[in-house]
């Protein structure tokens, strides 16, 4: 395969890039090595940068392209107002001029990089009345320590259960608004073109090569960088907040696969599937098994604190991509994260 990669030079981009090319598959590096996420450093050797925003930047890349793998968007929590534009315009923007590039160059294959918080909330369940949609958690609740979402119609705590891709979609901040879009615009041009795509909703991803305190970083780096400084992790509520947490290894496998079905795949179709290792753990835990991996003794502090961007559970459910892709995660939390304790990550 010819694959078109942007993003390239980036924490999930380089993962792929190297599975791509140990599979002797050739890969087309973009990269605008954004500061906020690169620094000063300079793009990779090979690298094309530009930016996906540019139309007549793209001259003739795309020609001989098989598919494209478009990794490249501004990430973060996006909770200011004036972080709309930065979103909309690289995230939202830019994958709609790469739409519009491909079907001028005849390339009609996608996979797109999104992520679990298109679906806001996760799935809840109430013992007496069964699947709940609860509204966001009531500020004065959260000062008062009580962390979790009620059910509306008795009042008591849910439990929370798997998110599928049939879930109910509810971006609650400017990064998620616009992952969505990228997903609606695809689906769009799936239609318009006669085209194939596939959405990856990646969990909260980690691993080696995982930047370094930047708005790029995941709360585990967070929690590395707390500990080699001696410090105790801070942890938000009280760490019960169940997530998924999936290496970037099995990331990288997961859109190798997609890859493959979308150029073996029938056209006019799109699926957007979870990308997760399928073994919740509790945030609390993940920073104690960082802790362990870094053989420190320093405990995580559980401050009860709280930001209003975050939802209480999100945790997914991988059996669609493992039925649909055949994509399984190999790298299960225990062991990789008390392994990213140790594993290089960049400045």
């Amino acid at each position: 395969m010819r694959i078109l990669l942007t993003g390239s030079a980036g924490f999930v981009g380089t993962a792929i890039a190297a599975q791509l090319e140990a599979a002797g598959d050739e890969v087309v590096c973009i990269d605008l090595m954004l500061a906020m996420a690169h620094g000063a450093a300079s793009a990779p050797a090979g690298t094309h940068q530009l930016d996906v925003r540019d139309a007549a930047s793209w001259g003739d890349l795309l020609h001989g392209v098989d598919a494209v793998c478009h990794q490249a968007a501004v990430v973060g929590a996006g909770v200011k107002v004036g972080d709309l534009p930065a979103y909309a315009s690289h995230n939202d923007y830019g994958t709609a001029v790469l739409l519009a590039a491909m079907h001028e160059a005849g390339v009609g294959r996608l996979v797109l990089a999104s992520s679990m918080v298109v679906y806001g909330e996760g799935r809840y369940t109430c013992a007496d009345h069964g699947d709940q949609a609860p509204p966001p958690r009531a500020v004065a609740a959260l000062d008062a320590g009580d962390f979790e979402n009620h059910c509306p119609v008795c009042g008591r705590a849910l439990s929370w259960s798997l998110v599928d891709e049939d879930a109910r979609l509810e971006p609650r901040s400017s990064y998620a608004a616009s992952k969505l879009a990228q997903e609606h615009y695809t689906s769009a041009w799936v239609r318009q073109a006669d085209a194939s795509a596939v959405a990856l909703r990646y969990h909260n991803v980690y691993g080696p090569g995982m930047p370094r305190d930047t708005p790029y970083s995941g709360v585990a780096a967070m929690f590395r960088s707390s500990l080699e400084r001696g410090e105790a992790p801070q942890v938000y509520e009280d760490g019960g907040q169940m997530r998924d947490f999936v290496h970037v290894a099995d990331v990288a496998r997961a859109n190798v696969a997609a890859l493959r079905s979308v150029l073996d795949g029938a056209t006019g179709h799109f699926a957007a599937y979870n990308v997760a290792s399928g073994h919740p753990i509790g945030i609390r835990e993940v920073a104690e098994l960082v802790a362990t991996g870094t053989a420190t003794e320093i405990a995580p502090d559980v401050t009860g604190g709280y930001r209003l961007g975050d939802v209480r559970h999100i945790v997914a459910s991988p059996q669609r991509a493992r039925e649909e892709l055949g994509f399984a995660a190999e790298i299960l939390p225990e062991q990789g994260l008390r392994e990213f304790a140790t594993a290089p990550l960049r400045a």
